[in-house]
């Protein structure tokens, strides 16, 4: 059992890594490498595999907005870090519920996060860019965009956060996520 102070501090732990993590690739390779490499996502999809969907949720939506503020990444305007507060916060939700809750595998959970996520940032595209005075764009096209843009990320994701997942709970003995009852006896 995890305790609520033992999920806080990993909390702040992962917000601090959605923030910090940026901060190397723009160090790196300037501001541009983080949207191909996409590196804010890590943390906050590895805090819904292991803290659950609110925590995750919670994670998604603070770290953008914390690190906007600190480092002036991502933007406020265009509203782009206002857009990923709700990207973000998908993936970390999804992630949690279909990992922890629902218990389907790591790759099934991160594809449902990285699709949910991704849906949920074309329609916010949709939705904010009025609100700021910027023209509407189609739904598909941040979507679309953000895949071409985002694919080494993408690749990133899908190798390192199973990979993370597995090591975690295989090795520091990190509670694994809930079995269905026809799992137990296998």
């Amino acid at each position: 059992m995890v305790s609520k102070t033992q999920r806080l501090t990993g909390l702040a732990v992962f917000i601090a890594l959605g923030v910090l993590l940026p901060m190397v690739f723009h160090m790196v390779g300037g501001p541009g490498l983080g949207r191909v490499f996409l590196p804010m996502h890590l943390p906050v999809l590895l805090a819904g595999f292991f803290l659950g969907g609110g925590p995750g949720m919670v994670a998604g939506a603070v770290t953008p907005l914390l690190s906007s503020v600190l480092t002036g990444m991502p933007p406020l305007m265009p509203p782009v870090a206002q857009m990923m507060v709700w990207e973000l916060a998908i993936y970390g939700l999804l992630a949690g519920i279909s990992y922890r809750r629902l218990s389907l595998g790591v790759y099934p959970s991160l594809l449902t996060a990285l699709v949910g996520g991704r849906l949920v940032y074309g329609l916010m595209g949709w939705l904010v860019l009025p609100v700021f005075g910027l023209t509407r764009i189609r739904p598909l096209f941040p979507i679309t965009a953000g895949v071409v843009t985002g694919a080494p990320g993408i690749v990133i994701q899908l190798l390192l956060v199973p990979a993370v997942v597995y090591l975690v709970e295989r090795n520091l003995r990190v509670a694994p996520r809930k079995r269905s009852p026809s799992r137990l006896g296998s």
